[in-house]
Order: C-alpha cells, then structure tokens, then sequence
C-alpha cells in the first residue's frame, strides 16, 4: 500500500472515529440520559397504578373504617367533648376497680389543622389488676382516644399500692372531616 493511501486511509478512519464521537456525545448519551430518566417515571407510575388498585380493591372497607373512625370522635364542642372524656374515665374506672385521684385536660388547637386533640392527664390508684384493667377498658374502647405515654409508681414496699400517671389525647374532627 502507498503511503498516500495509506494517509487518506488512516485519515478517514480518524474522520469517522471523531463523527462516532460526536454522534454518541450528541445523540446516543441524551438519548440513553433521557431513556433512564423515562423508565423510572414508568416504574413509578406502575408502583403508583397498582397501589391505586390495591385502594380500589379495599374502597369500602376504607369507607367503613373512616366512618368508624369518624363517629367515635370526641364531640366538636368543646365542654361536650370534656364531658364525654369524663365519663368515659368514670365508666372505665367503675369497671376496673381504679380510683381515679385527678384528670387535666388540656386542648391542643392548631389553626392549620382540621382537627383539635384533647391531652388529658390521668393519674389513677390502685393494685396491678385493677390499674391493668383499667388500662385494657380505654385501649379496648372505640373511643378515639390515644395512650401516649404510661408511667406506673409504687407507693410501698409490697407493690400493692400502685399509682398509674396517664398521658391521654383524644381526636376531634373539625367540620368538614365530620361530613366526608
């Protein structure tokens, strides 16, 4: 081969490695960029279609459980709600056995919010089985009440007279939630 060919030769070869180039660089790389970006906004979507289903699937089980939910709210007034929590206690510590030596409400308002909580402070006597009867009467409730935090003191030496520290907030569902 002649060094002339061989110098366009080697030219063309060099000519069509720099349009590789640049073609890869300005097509193929966007194009695979894009191609990634594509496939996990499908994958979401998918994620997103199938757990649509699956809310689909359990419509009315969700109805009933908001519906639930709804109805064993504290009342939207306040007074009537305190009242309510009251007597809930009363009841709960009748069927326990508890004595109950104070309850302290106190709301929780946030305008941002649709909902208000009631924070009850309940502080309750008495020996184990009682004090843990108690305790399964407000869990076991339909009450929308939440424990969130319990603190159990012992006032002698036998653990026989106990004293159980409450911290108790209870939902109260601003009016639109009330109606949906």
């Amino acid at each position: 081969m002649k060094i002339e060919n061989r110098q366009q030769l080697l030219l063309v070869i060099t000519v069509a490695v720099g349009v590789l180039y640049a073609a890869d660089q300005a097509l193929i790389e966007p194009l695979a960029g894009w191609w990634k970006t594509r496939s996990k906004a499908v994958a979401t979507l998918r994620t997103q279609v199938e757990n649509g289903r699956h809310l689909i699937k359990r419509e009315a089980a969700l109805r009933n459980e908001w519906t639930e939910m709804r109805t064993n709210t504290l009342a939207a007034d306040a007074s009537l709600a305190q009242q309510q929590a009251l007597k809930a206690f009363d009841s709960w510590s009748r069927a326990s056995g508890a004595s109950i030596n104070g309850i302290t409400p106190q709301w929780n308002n946030d305008p941002s919010q649709d909902y208000q909580t009631l924070n009850c402070r309940v502080e309750a006597s008495g020996d184990l089985g009682t004090l843990s009867r108690f305790l399964y009467e407000i869990e076991s409730s339909p009450m929308a009440l939440k424990l969130e935090s319990v603190d159990l003191t012992a006032h002698d030496s036998t653990g026989q007279q106990l004293t159980l520290d409450l911290q108790i907030s209870g939902l109260v569902l601003g009016p639109q939630l009330q109606t949906q």
